[in-house]
């Protein structure tokens, strides 16, 4: 299809000559040789060889991949400083987490500000232009960490739904929690709609958007679950919670509400499709089909989820159901990377394990790495495609040279199942956050030495 004829105004960028351009549009168009065009940060045009229209810019793309640039629906980007922490490299779920709650409850604000550049820093690298992040470290009656992370945010160029977490249950509850992280319900509702009217913005081209958190059936109460939940109804912005991100997460919930985690999750006014969930490594099947049926996305962290040894979701079960699956790069304290290719080629591979080669290929996951990944976060048709109005977010990857050698028949296929693969250019909005495979944001080597002090701070090294 051609959406910009030649003869108007030059576009201001042309990525023409790809190998393919994978649009994940409404009909999944995909073109041979096709091109990209961009005015204004939005795309006005997409189309087949021969048809490009002028322009200001061109950016030849043969021999490369042409695909929207990744999202990624959940992050814990301070856990950064804590990457491969070698104490609990082989600890259980619950065990991991009650070692580095200690030092996770000793991050700053210019630690929060470090780890989120140079997180955002390594997913654009690895091809997202867009990501959340769910950051429930807040030390109570203190200034909000979630302003460092949007100025941090606002300087990559990356956008970002910043979700503003909270924790109220904690060891004296028989939580994993450490009690002196614990903020009074109240106090979170005030920040949330704080951070809602400072940070919050509504437009489809927007760079910072504000999502709500609660952790979990671990660290929140049934109170700080409702009335979360009734606060983003009011100020219409997403909800975001941990559910189902381990096998004792059933009984934990048994015990202390009575009803299993989906069952509580319910009750608490969360079944809607403005909220997402990470995980969902463990629902039953009326889990999945109550789920589905309301719309709620999942994040899928596949990486996480088989390095602590607790398994893969039924995310074929629950795309079928009617439930949006993203891809997920989870905390770099137990996924340990933030690159979206990593973890989209790790999601193939675990899908393709659990449900059969039949059921999962490249472009389900291509698309849940783009389109299901901008519904989780209330994008759709905003991101996550290459469609005319769409931001122009944007991921060039090269598919030829030794690494895809013989592969020749399904660029797609090629792009996911070889490697490894890194975009050699990225755009957010048609400005270049990514060119010849380098950052275009300077400074980089300065936030590293800085976020190299504050992690040998941290973990006492």
């Amino acid at each position: 299809m051609t959406l910009t004829p030649p003869e108007l105004a030059p576009v201001d960028l042309l990525v023409a000559g790809a190998s393919l351009v994978a649009t994940v549009d409404d009909d999944r168009t995909e073109i041979k040789g096709g091109w990209v065009a961009v005015t204004d940060g939005r795309i006005s045009g997409v189309g087949t060889p021969g048809t490009e229209p002028p322009a200001r810019q061109r950016v030849d793309a043969s021999g490369c991949l042409v695909t929207p640039g990744l999202v990624n629906t959940h992050h814990h980007m301070w856990q950064n400083l804590t990457r491969s922490y070698a104490p609990m490299t082989t600890a259980d779920f619950l065990g991991w987490l009650g070692a580095l709650y200690p030092l996770w409850a000793t991050v700053r604000e210019e630690d929060v500000y470090l780890s989120t550049r140079v997180a955002l820093a390594e997913l654009a690298l690895g091809g997202c232009t867009t990501t959340s992040d769910h950051l429930y470290l807040q030390p109570p009656k203190a200034a909000s960490l979630l302003d460092a992370q949007i100025l941090a945010a606002r300087e990559s160029g990356l956008r970002l739904t910043a979700t503003r977490g909270s924790v109220d249950r904690g060891q004296r509850d028989g939580s994993p929690m450490p009690d002196d992280m614990l903020e009074d319900v109240d106090d979170v509702l005030a920040d949330c709609e704080r951070v809602i009217t400072a940070h919050h913005d509504t437009s489809p081209d927007a760079f910072v958007r504000i999502a709500l958190g609660p952790h979990s059936v671990f660290g929140a109460t049934t109170r700080l679950m409702t009335e979360t939940a009734a606060l983003a109804t009011a100020r219409d912005v997403r909800l975001h919670t941990h559910l189902s991100g381990d096998s004792s997460d059933e009984a934990y919930c048994l015990a202390l509400h009575g009803m299993r985690p989906v069952e509580w999750f319910t009750s608490t006014g969360w079944l809607s499709d403005r909220s997402w969930v990470a995980h969902a490594l463990c629902p039953s099947d009326e889990d999945v089909r109550v789920l589905g049926a309301a719309g709620v996305g999942v994040a899928q962290c596949a990486t996480a989820g088989l390095l602590m040894g607790i398994g893969v979701a039924p995310i074929a079960d629950l795309r079928a159901a009617g439930s949006p699956v993203g891809i997920a790069v989870d905390g770099s304290s137990n996924s340990d990377a933030s690159s979206l290719w990593m973890e989209a080629r790790m999601a193939l591979i675990a899908n393709r394990s659990r449900s059969g080669p039949a059921a999962f290929g490249a472009r389900d996951v291509l698309e849940m790495a783009t389109r299901d990944g901008a519904r989780c976060l209330g994008r759709a048709g905003e991101i996550g495609q290459l469609s005319l109005g769409a931001n122009a977010d944007i991921a060039v990857w090269p598919i030829e040279g030794v690494r895809w050698a013989g592969a020749v028949t399904d660029p797609i296929e090629a792009w996911l199942r070889c490697g490894p693969n890194a975009p050699r250019d990225v755009y957010v909005g048609g400005r270049a956050v990514v060119a010849s495979g380098q950052l275009v944001a300077g400074d980089l080597e300065g936030i590293l030495s800085r976020h190299d002090a504050a992690a040998r701070r941290i973990q006492q090294c």
